[in-house]
């Protein structure tokens, strides 16, 4: 078959080959009259081959803090079409800034559509590669790209990766209590996750009544949530490894959907005695950047469901990757995101073409951000966008009063000795 095509292709045109493409692709898709005329949009042939080869240059980068704690960028063309990112660093939003400032010259002049190509180059032209700073102004740069990318053609960013392998992304809700639990079940959630219920904060090594405590937490909203209930419990980084172990044994019997980020993540050994300690599956990855990153966790089998942030692991395009590399492993994708609705709809694009993902956090489903919100529903499901680009529009009319913040990252100590603690 394939030496069919290849013969039959052989010595043609490149107008005349597009022009078989599109009708072998299906009339009903691409009208094409007699004389190669696409009837759904008034362009033959030759104006979409003009279209293609159009010179489109990036003008400018603008980014605008967004209350309560985001930043919303936007790409610039000479073309009128604006692209969406968000360049996040919780608690840095002014060094983000500052950060896409300093790329803003590399772009300017640049055609957007050469996505892999401006991501290759921003990351490898800083000597000191990586690192949280750099990859969030990266990854929100790549989101916006992508975005002005797919509304050029006209289709969603995921046809761009080879088509929708879902049209629904399962998300999650939180609950830390049993009373919230029960609303997240009324609003349609299947997924909810929770964190460490803790007095004060866990010391190396704690005794049973600060682990009863978070067990007895735990139970209650697996009670309230039911067996059918898929509960995530958030360990954050702040419960040491020592307390970890225990805690995550007594949680056993409740068959937890995962245990996220059980230690801190400079050391990947020590996540791996505890990943081999238990039956339940492991998550970590919101702060590990880079399919550099995510090499060494995939290798020594420190997890099994991987949550890069698509603000700070390298965009959508590093994202694809890192879950190609998963797919290899048998691990999933459960994209981190506490974040707003631009991160919300790459985070959609990313889940509309993997084949391993699992769940999509989120914090906002974009009310009073965007002009058409996400839509929760019955089943825990958002519908995947279908809109060019990431498919989302901001409304500049509700954004307006939401322009600004100073938000800080917590910083907590203990409050029996005042020595530092993780938040």
């Amino acid at each position: 078959m394939k030496e069919i095509v290849r013969s039959k292709f052989k010595g043609v045109s490149r107008r005349s080959a597009i022009k078989s493409f599109l009708a072998l692709a299906g009339a009903a898709t691409f009208p094409i009259g007699a004389e190669g005329k696409d009837s759904s949009n008034g362009l033959n042939i030759a104006q979409l081959e003009a279209k293609e080869k159009t010179p489109i240059k990036i003008t400018k980068l603008e980014t605008f803090l967004v209350k309560p704690r985001w930043i919303f960028l936007k790409v610039h063309t000479d073309a009128g079409v604006i692209g969406l990112g968000e360049p996040l660093l919780e608690g840095r939003a002014i060094t983000i800034q500052a950060a896409i400032k300093e790329i803003e010259p590399y772009l300017i002049g640049k055609d957007p559509r050469h996505v892999v190509h401006h991501w290759q180059a921003i990351y490898r032209h800083a000597f000191y590669k990586g690192g949280p700073i750099l990859t969030s102004a990266l990854s929100g740069i790549d989101q916006a790209l992508w975005d002005i990318k797919g509304k050029l053609l006209n289709l969603p960013v995921y046809e761009l990766f080879g088509g929708p392998t879902r049209d629904r992304v399962r998300v999650y809700g939180r609950a830390s209590n049993a009373d919230e639990m029960k609303a997240r079940v009324k609003e349609g959630y299947t997924v909810i996750k929770t964190s460490v219920a803790k007095i004060n904060p866990s010391r190396a090594v704690e005794n049973p009544k600060f682990i009863k405590y978070a067990v007895d937490n735990f139970a209650s909203l697996r009670e309230a949530g039911g067996d059918s209930m898929d509960i995530g419990i958030d360990f954050h980084g702040a419960i040491p490894p020592q307390t970890s172990k225990i805690l995550i044994r007594q949680l056993e019997q409740f068959q937890p959907m995962f245990i996220e980020e059980p230690c801190q993540p400079q050391n990947v050994d020590v996540l791996v005695d505890i990943a081999k300690s238990t039956f339940l599956p492991i998550a970590t990855g919101e702060r590990i950047f880079t399919k550099w990153g995510f090499r060494e966790i995939l290798e020594k089998g420190a997890a099994t469901i991987l949550q890069p942030d698509l603000c700070h692991a390298g965009g959508i395009t590093e994202g694809k990757i890192i879950a190609g590399m998963a797919e290899a492993y048998y691990a999933v994708i459960a994209p981190h995101n506490p974040m707003g609705p631009i991160s919300l709809a790459s985070g959609l694009q990313l889940a509309a073409s993997i084949p391993n993902f699992l769940v999509q956090e989120q914090v906002s489903l974009g009310e009073g951000y965007l002009k058409v919100p996400f839509k929760l529903q019955q089943d825990g499901t958002v519908m995947v966008p279908t809109g060019p680009g990431l498919g989302v529009e901001l409304d500049e009319n509700k954004l307006a009063d939401k322009i600004g913040h100073d938000w800080k990252n917590p910083e907590t100590y203990d409050a029996s000795d005042g020595s530092v603690v993780d938040w």
